[in-house]
C-alpha cells in the first residue's frame, strides 16, 4: 500500500517536469525560426503555393545570407530533376557552382549534380564537360560512370574504351563485357564499310577482353564469309555452342547458307537438328522447320514440329504445328485448322517477345543492348514463353 501511495505522490512531479521540458523545446524552435532569413521562409511559402521560380529566387537569396541553407539547394535541385523540371534544377545547381564562398567539397558536389541535370536534359556536351572536370576529384568514380553512359549514347565507342582503360585493373574487370561489345560495335561498322583488316583487329580486342563474347564469334564468322572462307566462318559460328548455346538461333540461317554454298545442306540440317535436341529454342525450331520443309516436304516438317512439341510443349510450338498441319491437310480440314490457328495466334503474340533479364523490358526484336536499361547482353534471344517455362 505504501508503494502505490508513493507513485501517486510522484505522478504530479513527473507531469511538471514534462511540461517544463516541452516549454524549453518550444522556445528553442521559436528562437531557431527567428534566426532563419526571411527569404528562406518566403521561399517555403512560394514552394507550397506552386510558385517554383519565385521560390528559387528566395532560396538563392537565403543562401547569400545564411550559407547553412546550402543543403536545401541540393535537396530542391534533386527534387526538381526527379519531377522533370530540369531547367529549374540546372538553375539551382548552377547558382551553387558559381558561388565563390563554397567549400571545394560542396562545389564538386554541385558540379556533379549539374552534370546529372544536363544528362537528364539530353545536353550531352555540357554534361560531358561537367564530368570531365570531376575526373581528378574524389567524385572520379561517379564521373567515370556518367562519362561512359554519355559516350554510349553518342555511340563514341573509342572514348568509352579510353575512359574504362583509365580505371584501375579491378574496375576494368567489371567492364569486360561492355568493352568487348564496344569493340564489336566498331567492328560491325568497319565490316559495313568493307574495312575488313581493321575489323579483325577490333574483334581480336573483343576476344581479348571477353573470351565468351558470342557477338565477336558471330562477327568473325561474318568476316570470314565475306572473304569467301565458309569453312572458317562455320568454325567461328560453331564456337557459340560452347560460349552460350542460347544464341545459336542467331547463326542458324548463316550456317545453313554456308552449307548450301558448300553443297552440304543435309549436313547443315543434321547439325541444327542436333542443336535443337540438346538446346531447345523456338527460334531455332522455326529455322529447322523452314529448311526441313524445303528439303523433305510438308509431312517431314510436320513430324519434326510434332516431335519437338511433345518434348517442349509451348503455344508458339503449337502455332508452328498448325502451320505445318495446314500444308498437309485436305481442303475440308483446312478451314477448321485455320480457325484454331487464328485463335492460338492471338495468344502467341503476347508470348512471342524477347525480354531483358535485368529490367524485364519486352520487344519483338532482338537487341545486343537493352533499349530500356542499357544493359549489354541482358536481352537473350529467347521468347517470353520460354522464360516462363524455364524451371
Amino acid at each position: 500500500m505504501d508503494f502505490e501511495l508513493w507513485w501517486l505522490l510522484a505522478f504530479p512531479l513527473f507531469f511538471a517536469l514534462g511540461w517544463m521540458a516541452a516549454r524549453i523545446d518550444i522556445r528553442q524552435v521559436v528562437n531557431e525560426s527567428r534566426s532563419l532569413p526571411r527569404s528562406y521562409l518566403s521561399g517555403l511559402n512560394f514552394l507550397l503555393n506552386e510558385q517554383q521560380d519565385k521560390a528559387i529566387d528566395a532560396f538563392i537569396e537565403a543562401v547569400k545570407i545564411d550559407p547553412q541553407t546550402i543543403e536545401l539547394h541540393f535537396a530542391l535541385g534533386n527534387m526538381f530533376r526527379r519531377r522533370g523540371e530540369i531547367d529549374r534544377a540546372i538553375r539551382m545547381h548552377q547558382n551553387l557552382v558559381d558561388r565563390e564562398d563554397l567549400s571545394e567539397e560542396q562545389r564538386l558536389q554541385a558540379l556533379g549534380e549539374l552534370g546529372q541535370d544536363y544528362l537528364k536534359a539530353g545536353l550531352l556536351d555540357r554534361a560531358e564537360a561537367a564530368f570531365l572536370r570531376l575526373r581528378d576529384s574524389r567524385l572520379a568514380d561517379v564521373a567515370f560512370k556518367y562519362l561512359i553512359e554519355i559516350y554510349q549514347q553518342e555511340k563514341d565507342w573509342r572514348r568509352a574504351i579510353e575512359i574504362i582503360a583509365g580505371l584501375s585493373e579491378n574496375d576494368q574487370l567489371q567492364w569486360r563485357k561492355e568493352v568487348a561489345n564496344f569493340h564489336c560495335e566498331l567492328a560491325a561498322g568497319m565490316i559495313a564499310d568493307s574495312r575488313f583488316d581493321e575489323a579483325r583487329v577490333e574483334l581480336d580486342h573483343a576476344v581479348a577482353q571477353n573470351r565468351q563474347c558470342v557477338r565477336a564469334s558471330i562477327l568473325s564468322g561474318d568476316l570470314a564469309a565475306e572473304g569467301g572462307d565458309d569453312a572458317a566462318a562455320l568454325e567461328h559460328w560453331k564456337r557459340i555452342e560452347k560460349q552460350n548455346p542460347v544464341y545459336l538461333a542467331l547463326v542458324a540461317e548463316r550456317i545453313m547458307e554456308a552449307y548450301r554454298r558448300r553443297g552440304a545442306v543435309e549436313q547443315g540440317l543434321q547439325l541444327l537438328q542436333a542443336w535443337l535436341e540438346q538446346h531447345p529454342s523456338l527460334d531455332l525450331l522455326d529455322e529447322v522447320f523452314q529448311w526441313e520443309l524445303e528439303k523433305a516436304g510438308p509431312r517431314a516438317a510436320y513430324e519434326l514440329v510434332r516431335d519437338e512439341l511433345r518434348r517442349n510443349p509451348t503455344l508458339l510450338g503449337l502455332d508452328k504445328l498448325l502451320e505445318a498441319a495446314l500444308l498437309t491437310a485436305s481442303v475440308e480440314q483446312r478451314n477448321d485448322i485455320e480457325l484454331v490457328k487464328q485463335l492460338i495466334h492471338g495468344h502467341t503474340r503476347r508470348v512471342a517477345r524477347y525480354r531483358c533479364d535485368a529490367c524485364g523490358f519486352k520487344a519483338r526484336q532482338f537487341y545486343w543492348r537493352c533499349p530500356a536499361c542499357g544493359g549489354w547482353e541482358t536481352y537473350p534471344p529467347r521468347r517470353t514463353e520460354e522464360f516462363d517455362l524455364t524451371p
